[in-house]
């Protein structure tokens, strides 16, 4: 790179590439140099991005990777996205405290199933290219894995800080574990990967790509580029569908999505629109004054309609918008209320339960603890008041936008 003049061109490329991302090694300059190079020997730079089907949903928070790597894809790079057949087998140990439960080959296959329809929702699928791991690592022999362990140390795989820490509190580590970042630094050798994208929780694992690499002999190894982890709606935990309470799924109804939304946490509002949004720094520099001296609800209506309107349309975002002005902020009930027949006196908790399935019993039991069940437009703290027969039909309320009516 020493001696190359860079072309404005490709250093406001790589500016713009890396808003909100950390690059490493080299920064924007060397990712700008990449662009030049690629430019200049019309080859594409190969974007790798892993995806483990370890759920079968994709969240918001998956799509700030995604929506990175679509601007490679709009610039005219090769996107490569790897589903983790084999390695999800395993199970990503980043950021855990104790060893994950290996996925059956069969789950695997069907948690895969939607990845791409939702994915699709950001990038163009028929333009990447679509691999499996499992086509190269089920076709490892055992000299093949112990060839691909001899290229990293004890000492390195303990540096990573989950298991460095599960070490020093005496939790157990199992040896496979090591493998999963030796796995998925092999797929970067596979593919050829020219940079790879992923959250700040892919560090060691995406770095170690860079070291496999030279290590099965590719002059220039990839660049990482680490995208932030997004927050949950509290603000506080990432977002995970593991806490279903504060994630926003791209399978959610446009309603729900808008709803979610509007319930994040005041200190997300500019995180949200940068990571979510196509904003401009100028357009994002603005509402980090406004929100001095505007409403924060203003502001989140605007990104909750922005958002929804990306991911289902128009129409479902006007119509999401709609609902909430009528259902939360003028606290009406909604015409389209979904009705269940009930023929034996139940519990609220129950009630709930049997027609609400995304919901565990305890997040119920957390709702009524947070005065956030109504029957009647009456609060119910008691998860296990009892609906009869006689006092149908009735109106049941579960959180700020979800109702049911039992008949």
């Amino acid at each position: 790179m020493e001696n190359v003049k860079i072309k404005e061109e490709f250093l406001n490329q790589a500016l713009f590439l890396s808003r909100g991302a950390e690059v490493l090694p080299g920064g924007v300059e060397e990712l700008a140099y990449k662009l030049q190079k690629s430019k200049e020997e019309n080859k594409p730079l190969r974007i790798k991005l892993g995806m483990d089907p370890s759920r079968p949903d994709l969240h918001l928070g998956h799509t700030v990777v995604m929506r990175k790597i679509k601007q490679f894809q709009d610039l005219g790079h090769k996107i490569i996205l790897i589903v983790g057949g084999g390695t999800a087998m395993i199970g990503d140990p980043s950021g855990k405290s104790d060893t994950r439960p290996s996925l059956t080959k069969e789950q695997v296959e069907e948690n895969a199933k939607t990845y791409f329809e939702q994915i699709s929702k950001v990038v163009d699928v028929d333009k990447a290219e679509i691999r499996n791991n499992s086509e190269w690592l089920f076709n490892l022999n055992f000299v093949d894995m112990l060839k691909l362990a001899s290229k990293v140390t004890v000492a390195q795989i303990m540096t990573r800080d989950d298991f460095a820490k599960r070490y020093a509190e005496n939790r157990p580590i199992s040896v496979h574990e090591f493998f999963y970042p030796l796995m998925q630094a092999y797929d970067s050798v596979v593919v050829d990967s020219d940079i790879e994208l992923g959250g700040t929780d892919q560090r060691f694992n995406n770095l170690l790509g860079r070291e496999i690499q030279t290590a099965y002999g590719k002059e220039h190894p990839q660049m990482v580029m680490l995208l932030p982890l997004l927050e949950g709606t509290d603000g506080i935990v990432k977002m995970s569908k593991s806490f279903p309470e504060h994630c926003i799924s791209l399978t959610d109804s446009p309603k729900d999505m808008y709803g979610k939304l509007m319930s994040i946490s005041d200190n997300l509002i500019v995180k949200y629109f940068a990571l979510l949004t196509e904003i401009s720094n100028e357009e994002l520099n603005q509402i980090e004054e406004q929100l001095k001296t505007t409403n924060p609800r203003d502001l989140k209506m605007k990104l909750a309609y922005t958002i929804t309107e990306m991911y289902n349309g128009k129409t479902a975002a006007d119509e999401a918008q709609d609902n909430f002005i009528k259902v939360v902020q003028n606290k009406e009930i909604p015409d389209d209320i979904p009705q269940v027949k009930i023929n034996d006196d139940i519990s609220l908790l129950d009630f709930i339960s049997n027609f609400d399935k995304s919901l565990s019993r305890g997040e119920i039991k957390r709702l009524a603890q947070a005065g956030a069940l109504k029957i009647n437009s009456e609060k119910k703290t008691n998860p296990n008041f009892v609906i009869t027969k006689s006092s149908l039909p009735v109106i049941v309320q579960y959180g700020k936008r979800k109702f049911v009516k039992g008949i």
